[in-house]
């Protein structure tokens, strides 16, 4: 079976909405909490040593997240259609990712994160190659994770740090110089389960 048809058949496993509250029952939720919509793009792209996946390294002067590892995407905008539309949209604006480029093969479950998002991680295969340029202001650096390295369960860990006055617990799957943490090592780790044979 090659990559595409497993990363179809994950879709189709079992497995619900993830949120950065996972690891931390103890925290209240307020109530009546309104969440925007947002769209990532979980891009995979073949390479000579195997699958990859696409991340950036988001700026070091940004106000929200500043340096984290995250997915291309954002929130969904008035103009796009669904949050598909806004993660190819901001992926075309934060790594120069031509739509057409991208296969999309459907949705992961939603992740809900701290700071008030529904985040819909877009499932995608990339064709073909393209010049990734990270934008100026917005990502420091665009890289690419082996796919096989995110799919491995023992690679991840749980680590916590205090936020808000609490202790909060969150995934890692740190690869290289890059700590990949919180919501994007969430959503990692959900693909891997649903990917395990």
């Amino acid at each position: 079976m090659d990559v595409v048809q497993r990363l179809q058949r994950a879709l189709g496993a079992d497995g619900g909405a993830s949120s950065d509250f996972d690891l931390n029952p103890g925290i209240a939720l307020p109530p009546g909490r309104k969440l925007r919509a947002a769209g990532v793009l979980v891009g995979v792209q073949d390479a000579p040593g195997g699958p990859q996946v696409i991340l950036t390294k988001r700026s070091s002067r940004l106000k929200h997240h500043p340096g984290q590892i995250a997915f291309p995407g954002g929130k969904v905008d008035p103009t796009d259609a669904d949050v598909t539309a806004a993660a190819l949209r901001e992926a075309q604006e934060e790594i120069a990712l031509p739509p057409g480029h991208v296969q999309v093969l459907g949705h992961l479950p939603t992740h809900e994160t701290v700071t008030g998002f529904l985040v819909t991680p877009v499932l995608g295969w990339i064709r073909g190659t393209f010049d990734a340029m990270p934008e100026a202001g917005e990502v420091d650096e665009v890289f690419a994770v082996p796919l096989a390295h995110v799919l491995e369960p023992a690679r991840f860990s749980v680590q916590s740090r205090r936020w808000r006055g609490q202790r909060r617990h969150y995934y890692t799957v740190p690869y290289g110089p890059y700590y990949i943490w919180g919501a994007t090592a969430r959503i990692l780790r959900g693909l891997a389960d649903r990917m395990a044979p």
